[in-house]
């Protein structure tokens, strides 16, 4: 905290008026001097002072202490208790409050230097403890909505594998070979969706556990691309046409190969995933001195203007989605991978055009191996 402000709450003119001349000698900031409760709160609000020394007796309607609770209430402000005398009941009721100080009337300069400084310290170390319970809270509230949308979003294909595992063993014998299949197709599905939201669960865990470690080697990124262009063909459709165009056919990066499985992999099932109608999909990779930039486009349904903030977010998905199944992971696991490497990623996209990633990382030196 640089320049302290204080606000002098004391309905005696003469004690208020030495309090201050003593804070200025300290080379503190007076603010104002009030005398009652009630301007005490109203002045808290419009000025925010950074400190309230506030005399417990005073006039009008609430006292110091009630004064206190109030401006509790609305706002976080040291208030250093000030009093002739100290009986046990009063002491009962200011410790009752978030008060950060008690000092006895007449103040000597040194006690009031050191109360102020002690309670200036002592705010300053309750913000930074509320800030962690805050993130803390923040975090849990995250976590439990993480757990509420993992159950539904595991409920439907586990719903559809009893279903169809049901359908066939009770009418196994009653149903055509197409029937038979279509119930099959279903059950794989499903367990396909099962094991992607499980493994995008496991992966964003083990990145704010921190247990992800970015271990970088030597890859052909090219010979890369093209193992996962050839996995991810066998999900596409006939109606799917995947391309992968390079400007040399060997280039070696020095990165994480699982973590850019991880981000070629999402962004390719994306591509094909809201591509209902197929369409031309490809991914470039082209190679400057310092860097390496991969571009997937696709011809898919895009997404509106209002998601384009949204886009790294945890389970969150555009409008325009429909029934595409999706987790709303993959572009936060694919943003992770990218700053793991000092990457950097942008999309843009146009609602019923498609949609265009751009991922450039730099062109690291090899990690030595010991």
């Amino acid at each position: 905290m640089g320049e302290i402000d204080i606000l002098i709450v004391e309905d005696e003119l003469l004690i208020a008026k030495g309090l201050a001349r003593k804070l200025k000698k300290l080379g503190y900031q007076v603010m104002d001097i009030v005398s009652s409760g009630e301007e005490a709160i109203h002045y808290s609000i419009t000025h925010k002072p950074n400190l309230i020394l506030m005399d417990i007796v005073l006039e009008g309607e609430i006292d110091g202490i009630e004064a206190a609770e109030k401006i509790n209430e609305f706002q976080s402000i040291p208030i250093i208790y000030l009093t002739a005398y100290a009986d046990d009941s009063t002491l009962v009721r200011a410790e009752d409050t978030n008060y950060y100080g008690y000092l006895l009337k007449p103040c000597k300069e040194r006690e009031l230097y050191a109360t102020i400084k002690m309670a200036i310290k002592k705010w300053e170390e309750d913000q930074i403890l509320r800030q962690s319970l805050a993130i803390a809270k923040a975090k849990n509230e995250e976590k439990a909505r993480y757990l509420s949308l993992t159950s539904h979003d595991l409920r439907n294909p586990l719903t559809t594998i009893q279903v169809s595992a049901e359908m066939l063993k009770d009418y196994g014998d009653k149903l055509s070979e197409e029937k038979k299949q279509k119930h099959l197709e279903w059950i794989k599905s499903s367990v396909k969706n099962i094991n992607t939201l499980l493994e995008d669960i496991l992966t964003l865990n083990q990145a704010d556990a921190g247990k992800i470690t970015f271990e970088p080697k030597l890859v052909n990124v090219v010979e890369l691309s093209e193992s996962i262009v050839h996995d991810f063909e066998a999900i596409a459709t006939a109606q799917h046409q995947i391309t992968l165009r390079t400007t040399d056919p060997k280039i070696i990066l020095s990165c994480d190969f699982k973590l850019l499985y991880h981000i070629l992999g999402n962004l390719l099932s994306n591509a094909i995933k809201y591509s209902p109608d197929g369409g031309s999909i490809t991914l470039d990779i082209s190679l400057t001195s310092t860097e390496v930039t991969f571009v997937v486009e696709d011809q898919g349904i895009g997404f509106p203007p209002d998601y384009q903030s949204k886009l790294f977010n945890q389970f969150e998905r555009a409008s325009n989605v429909g029934s595409i199944k999706g987790t709303g992971l993959g572009l936060s696991i694919v943003k992770y991978a990218v700053e793991c490497h000092g990457g950097t990623i942008s999309l843009s996209s146009e609602e019923g055009v498609g949609t265009k990633a751009i991922v450039s990382l730099p062109c690291l030196p090899p990690v030595p191996v010991n």
